[in-house]
């Protein structure tokens, strides 16, 4: 993807970057403003990212799919694949 890029904006959408940029607004630029409500997107798509495997987690607790671990991330993990190709069993 080039380091830049240009985007077409419909009437409303580029008079809400107007208000958002310049004295009255919070960014200096409009690629200051882009580059923000990108880094803001990255940062909730994270943060969905953990709610969506800690829920994940819960859902496991609650169905029993669960074991002591052992301490060893190899051994844990081979034990985990043989209960999920056990069917948790």
């Amino acid at each position: 993807m080039p380091e830049r890029f240009n985007a077409r904006l419909s009437q409303p959408l580029a008079e809400f970057v107007d208000r958002m940029v310049g004295e009255t607004g919070l960014y200096e630029t409009p690629s200051e403003y882009v580059r923000d409500l990108i880094r803001r997107d990255m940062k909730r798509r994270d943060g969905q990212f953990v709610q969506e495997s800690i829920l994940a987690g819960y859902h496991d607790v609650a169905a029993g799919r669960v074991f002591a671990s052992s301490g060893d991330f190899k051994a844990d993990m081979a034990v985990l694949d043989r209960k999920e190709a056990d069917g948790w069993k």
